[in-house]
């Protein structure tokens, strides 16, 4: 095991960014959120465990996508998207077991999610790329994304076997076949546009949603098979980079914030030694406000923040193991796709914990 110590090993308060960080254990069924010491300030007991992560409403609600028996199988597979109340009630759901990884609650009160679908076997033919002989008995599984009212109803709907040159995309070499492309996190901007990333032809893009088309892309291997792709205030843009290439073992992971004019890295973090920082899958970051950054170094359930100068002031190690069990894969770990830091005086804690 990679750490020995759990809970909060790592807290400089006069430089870290005060506040209450939610996370959700891997096959948990429950998400915690904790203070700065590592204390349980709130947990919501859910009906299964989330298909990756859940986080909190502007509203104070908790907005989880919780595993359903449906569906097509495979990582990150949510199923029922649920909007939950500080004291537990279901106050909304949808229902859609093709939906997978992440979901977002929009500006003017829609969901937007990613769902899965099979592609139709001329579309399926098209796909190039990925490991040989990695293919799904069933076909090849594509992507949809969905925006929906609160009253079920689907208001926008884009399908990338639809909307992009499939030939153009092609699966990276270390990628399988079973799906083409498979996105990992969404993002809508308050004109209706959407960032999403695909991680199996290491691609991030902004969709137009009046054309369906990119408005920006960048596809390379130099962006590692990334998640958690955002655009920040500063208008920049912000992505997990999860298996940069380098010379070599032991190039660990990168967060990279970038200018989406040129391309150019604004700012950047590494470990030092870079090994020192790695998580091959999940993982994300967030932009606090004093300027730090929260990350989420997902395979070794780390979160910790650093400075704008890259200095470690924060680090918590997540305590809660999957039960070792034959038929799952995450055993023993304690993976996190991704946390989030609130204001505990701000509109999703509302006041209602209280920092030690």
């Amino acid at each position: 095991m990679r750490f020995s110590r759990f809970g909060v090993t790592e807290h400089k308060r006069e430089l870290s960014y005060p506040g209450a960080t939610l996370f959700s254990p891997l096959l948990h069924n429950s998400t915690y959120l904790i203070g700065m010491n590592g204390e349980i300030l709130h947990q919501w007991s859910l009906e299964s465990h989330p298909g990756n992560y859940a986080h909190l409403l502007p509203n104070g609600n908790l907005l989880a996508a919780i595993n359903t028996p449906g569906g097509p199988p495979g990582n990150a597979k949510g199923g029922k998207i649920q909007e939950i109340s500080w004291d537990g009630a279901v106050v909304w759901e949808y229902q859609d077991d093709n939906q997978h990884h992440d979901f977002r609650r929009c500006d003017n009160g829609n969901t937007i999610y990613l769902g899965w679908e099979l592609l139709p076997p001329e579309a399926a033919e098209r796909v190039q790329g990925g490991r040989p002989g990695t293919e799904n008995e069933n076909g090849v599984y594509g992507d949809y994304i969905r925006e929906v009212n609160p009253a079920g109803e689907t208001v926008w709907e884009w399908h990338a076997h639809e909307n992009l040159e499939i030939e153009k995309y092609p699966n990276a070499s270390t990628a399988p076949r079973s799906a083409w492309a498979h996105p990992n996190s969404i993002q809508p901007l308050p004109n209706g546009d959407v960032l999403v990333s695909w991680r199996h032809n290491n691609l991030i893009a902004v969709i137009d949603r009046q054309t369906g088309q990119f408005s920006f892309e960048w596809m390379g291997i130099e962006l590692g098979h990334q998640h958690d792709f955002q655009k920040l205030e500063n208008d920049n843009y912000m992505v997990f980079c999860n298996l940069p290439p380098g010379r070599g073992p032991g190039q660990g992971s990168k967060v990279l914030e970038f200018d989406p004019q040129t391309k150019a890295p604004v700012w950047e973090y590494q470990g030092t030694p870079k090994y020192t920082f790695a998580s091959p899958f999940i993982s994300g970051a967030q932009r606090l406000k004093n300027g730090n950054t929260l990350i989420c170094e997902g395979q070794w359930g780390r979160i910790f923040e650093v400075t704008p100068n890259k200095e470690v002031v924060w680090e918590y190690i997540s305590p809660f193991f999957v039960p070792s069990t034959p038929e799952t894969d995450s055993s023993g770990t304690n993976c996190i796709f991704r946390a989030y830091r609130y204001d505990i005086d701000g509109p999703e804690i509302q006041s209602r914990v209280i920092l030690s």
